[in-house]
């Protein structure tokens, strides 16, 4: 659900598509489709550029899009760990209708983010963890509304491993990753948060296609939300050396 402070490779230009359920309260689910384009600018640079999509109205139709970018600009390497600081921004718009106090800019509320994040590998094992400051500003036409804080603060905190393969014998090989992720968020003006939860499984194949599965759950909350759980299927694959 998060980047890591880590870049993909120079010159190379990677295509994501992102499919989320998104389960109601009440019932049933609304389904979001996040198409992705990203580049590797160079070493420090990252960028993509996205669009939302959701059935919430019947037929799926575009709501919007964003733009996101990474700078790292820390890098220690050692032998089987490395260390990595970034920061990052996204702008985005939407003319979704807004029924929710968390704030979320991609796929939910125009408006912006800025912050940091930070990745340690060692062997087999990545941690990192991300602080962000996030702005709701009005969905085109449909006003945020004034009894919502239009502001939060947002941390992040995920952990994976490395299950398969145990010994690397050439770069073809499949691997498989399992993560645990705690998405939060602080309101700024009333204070409320929100807690979650997310296990995923990720399959990296051939070193260029990447498949990823997760599951969201609530732990807590003080905030209206249209979902407190949700699935996410992630599709990827990079292209590499395609700029250079």
């Amino acid at each position: 659900m998060t980047e890591p402070a880590s870049n993909m490779p120079t010159g190379s230009i990677g295509v994501r598509d992102m499919s989320l359920f998104a389960f109601k309260k009440n019932d049933g689910y609304n389904y979001h489709n996040m198409p992705e384009l990203m580049w590797g600018v160079n070493k420090d640079w990252m960028i993509h550029a996205s669009a939302f999509l959701s059935d919430k109205k019947g037929d799926l139709t575009l709501e919007g899009g964003s733009l996101y970018a990474k700078y790292r600009f820390f890098s220690v390497d050692d032998l089987h760990s490395h260390f990595r600081l970034a920061v990052f921004g996204r702008i985005s718009t939407s003319n979704a209708n807004v029924h929710q106090e968390d704030i979320e800019t991609m796929g939910m509320n125009s408006g912006y983010e800025i912050g940091a994040v930070a990745t340690q590998l060692i062997n087999k094992t990545a941690l990192s963890a991300s602080v962000s400051y996030e702005r709701a500003l009005n969905n085109q036409d449909n006003i945020f509304p004034d009894t919502f804080s239009n502001s939060a603060m947002n941390y992040t905190f995920s952990i994976g491993q490395l299950m398969y393969p145990k010994k690397y014998t050439n770069f073809k090989q499949t691997n498989i990753n399992t993560m645990l992720e705690f998405l939060g968020q602080r309101l700024n003006q009333n204070g409320k948060s929100y807690l979650d939860v997310v296990p995923s499984v990720q399959f990296i194949i051939n070193s260029q296609a990447r498949i990823d599965l997760a599951y969201r759950r609530q732990i807590y909350s003080e905030m209206e939300r249209v979902s407190t759980n949700s699935i996410l299927l992630k599709l990827e694959y990079t292209f590499f050396n395609a700029t250079n």
